[in-house]
């Protein structure tokens, strides 16, 4: 996960390395809330579909999952992740 090079010094992990991947939104937001402070995601509908007010977990929310264009918004998803704080909720967005 190229991602995860960038986000040092934080602890990082996909759903996959959790054992999260067949879990639905719900039970990952529970589950990650009790194990990290801030989950990363593209699921740009979580918030509809999620209640997420009084959560402790910040949220932030990729636009893609393309590496390529990740890679070239490193500095934005960086600053971003430093500055969350609990319960937050951010989306970023950019233009390719």
């Amino acid at each position: 996960m190229p991602l995860r090079r960038s986000l040092a010094p934080h602890e990082v992990a996909t759903a996959f390395e959790m054992g999260w991947s067949n879990i639905e939104n719900g039970q990952l937001l529970a589950a990650a809330e009790g194990k990290f402070d801030a989950l990363v995601t593209t699921d740009q509908n979580l918030q509809y579909q999620q209640n997420l007010p009084g959560r402790r977990l910040a949220i932030l929310v990729l636009p893609t999952t393309n590496w390529l264009e990740i890679r070239n918004h490193l500095p934005e998803v960086t600053a971003a992740v430093n500055t969350l704080k609990p319960g937050d909720y951010r989306e970023l967005h950019w233009t390719t």
